[in-house]
């Protein structure tokens, strides 16, 4: 059971760009939160979305980006909070949330954890 443990963290850890949601109202992980990554092309405001993730019971999903994918760019990170909130039974404030970031070392590891309540949230480079 360690080794199965140790190698799905491998499994989440080893990207270019990670994420971790949590959810503060109850202090335990935001399982089943949709959310997709998208990318800046040039200089204009035209985004392509990149990847799709639903994150699991530990608020994780899969690598948005392997090793490799990333590049030097603008991202956008969408996370689908007011149906997560509403299979909870409750309403919230923001519909969802986008973070935003710069990519400008395609080489260094990014982790993009988000905290969320129904009337807040936090996002914050992880490591």
């Amino acid at each position: 059971a360690a080794s199965s443990a140790r190698h799905r963290m491998r499994l989440f850890h080893n990207g270019s760009v990670t994420t971790h949601v949590l959810n503060t109202v109850t202090g335990r992980p935001a399982a089943g939160l949709a959310l997709r990554l998208a990318r800046l092309q040039g200089p204009g405001t035209q985004w392509t979305e990149l990847v799709q993730r639903v994150t699991d019971e530990d608020g994780r999903c899969l690598p948005l980006l392997a090793p490799g994918q990333a590049a030097a760019s603008t991202y956008k990170l969408r996370f689908e909070t007011a149906p997560y909130w509403q299979g909870l039974g409750h309403s919230s404030l923001y519909p969802y949330v986008e973070v935003v970031f710069t990519i400008a070392d395609p080489a260094q590891k990014l982790h993009l954890p988000l905290l969320i309540s129904p009337y807040s949230y936090t996002a914050y480079q992880g490591s």
